[in-house]
């Protein structure tokens, strides 16, 4: 089974930046869409951005503008630049991605902390 993997969270300053990365093993011929989700303490998993195969990238309201979501192919990994940090952004992050026939697979998580 394949295991997608996070990196890249931290603690960040209010209007700090982070940048999360996902290794994704064969993502070009796995998946057709790759994202980000959050979940904050006592609140569900909620969609932060996802981009399609053919670059597609669209971001939820409350991170629009601040955040960028992009593949790179040669590394097999998925990217989530994070600029303008608010204490809302705080929460666990996850990698998803989704295949041709609608599954979906996830990594284990990756903790961001926004706090000054």
């Amino acid at each position: 089974q394949v295991r997608l993997v996070e990196s890249g969270g931290g603690l960040a300053q209010p209007g700090g930046s982070l940048r999360l990365s996902c290794e994704v093993p064969g993502m070009v011929s796995r998946f057709n869409v790759l994202g980000w989700y959050r979940q904050a303490p006592g609140k569900e998993r909620e969609w932060v951005a996802s981009i399609t195969e053919h670059e597609l990238a669209n971001y939820a309201d409350s991170v629009k503008d601040r955040f960028t979501i992009s593949r790179d192919k040669a590394k097999n990994t998925v990217n989530l630049q994070m600029n303008g940090l608010k204490p809302e952004d705080t929460g666990v992050y996850y990698c998803n991605g989704v295949g041709p026939r609608g599954t979906n697979t996830w990594g284990q998580g990756t903790q961001v902390t926004v706090s000054s």
